[in-house]
């Protein structure tokens, strides 16, 4: 579009077209601004052929629930288009691995009869589905990484406090859904704080492999997956393991994740294990650039609910440390169902986690 080959206007036409043929199905979208997308789209054209150099310019954008477009403030200037708000849970629904689109319960794209995750549920399967390349989300305890794993799509959650959040706990931080790490890091250009870039990492890069974080049981077929999936990216030559230091042995963070979100409650506890996770964490990173792990302790389940597992298992150290976490699809499970590789890293640096999963692509080490 930049260069004039294509019009913002008929890109954007065509991902409407594609969101009102498929979403009745997949119950991806809450709302569709159909109308008011041309009109942003046509203006994105008139800018463009006024001169304007636009990064994004024309990319169809969905947004995280209904008032999700407060947020897209720097990705329109960019030059998305706002298609419309994807679906999160609904009311009465007591999980969060769970959406509710304007047509019905939203399915997972690779097996209707098993949930997307949540709770950016429709953000994951709009992109997974190819109706939207690029889909905004939050991220309180995995709720961008979750689905991005069991939609095979790429889910980035940003450093704790490094954007605006309208979460008063801390926990919750902004990310991106996005069908590769290179669409990612598009995204990740537009809204990034001002400031001077880092030097390019030199590849491979350090990594310790954790298949539970010392206190997660991660079913054997996801830990596996997303093991061969770390070893991919050895095979690439993008990340080198390396058993010094070992890989940590964190405290399970579930009940300061709840103390912090429950008002009122006493949160010295919290404070406690956040204190010594992060001297943990700290220790590793200060040996290390990567920390990678399965993402989901669990395949994608039911409708019906999650049981007594916690799909957060291994995402919501991170919510409570702030430290930045990418998943990348790892594969498929036997049941079909996508799995995910976490990659952390020390606070501040996207750029690493990028870098390397977009080197990774580049090299098809990715699943």
């Amino acid at each position: 579009m930049r260069g004039r080959t294509l019009r913002a206007v008929d890109v954007v036409a065509e991902a409407l077209e594609r969101i009102a043929r498929a979403d009745p199905a997949l119950c991806a979208f809450l709302e569709v601004w159909s109308e008011e997308a041309l009109r942003r789209a046509d203006e994105v054209d008139a800018r463009v052929a006024a001169g304007e150099r636009l990064p994004l310019a024309g990319v169809p954008l969905a947004v995280k629930g209904r008032y999700g477009l407060r947020a897209a403030g720097p990705l329109l200037a960019a030059g998305c288009v706002a298609v419309g708000a994807t679906s999160v849970p609904g009311p009465g629904t007591p999980w969060r691995t769970w959406g509710l689109g304007a047509h019905g319960r939203t399915v997972n794209p690779w097996r209707a009869d098993r949930t997307p995750g949540g709770s950016s549920a429709g953000a994951a399967v709009a992109v997974a589905a190819g109706l939207v390349p690029l889909a905004t989300g939050g991220d309180g305890a995995g709720s961008v990484r979750i689905p991005a794993a069991w939609c095979a799509v790429a889910g980035l959650k940003v450093t704790g406090g490094r954007l605006a959040s309208p979460d008063r706990t801390g926990l919750a931080a902004p990310g991106v859904l996005a069908r590769t790490a290179a669409d990612a890091a598009a995204w990740w250009r537009a809204v990034r704080p001002a400031g001077p870039d880092r030097a390019p990492a030199d590849l491979p890069v350090s990594a310790v492999w954790s298949p539970d974080l010392g206190f997660a049981r991660p079913d054997p077929e996801q830990a596996a997956l997303a093991r061969s999936a770390a070893g991919r990216l050895v095979d690439a030559g993008t990340v080198r393991l390396t058993r010094r230091p070992e890989p940590p042995v964190l405290l399970d963070p579930a009940p300061a994740w709840s103390a912090l979100r429950t008002p009122g409650a006493d949160r010295a506890g919290a404070h406690r294990v956040r204190a010594e996770n992060d001297r943990r964490l700290d220790a590793l990173f200060s040996g290390a650039d990567l920390l990678l792990t399965p993402t989901t302790p669990t395949a994608p389940h039911g409708h019906e609910g999650p049981g007594d597992r916690y799909s957060t298992a291994l995402t919501w150290a991170f919510n409570v440390s702030g430290h930045p976490a990418l998943s990348v699809p790892a594969g498929f499970g036997a049941d079909g169902c996508p799995a995910g590789l976490q990659l952390v890293a020390a606070r501040g640096r996207e750029d690493l986690l990028l870098a390397v999963a977009r080197e990774a692509e580049r090299r098809g080490a990715t699943a």
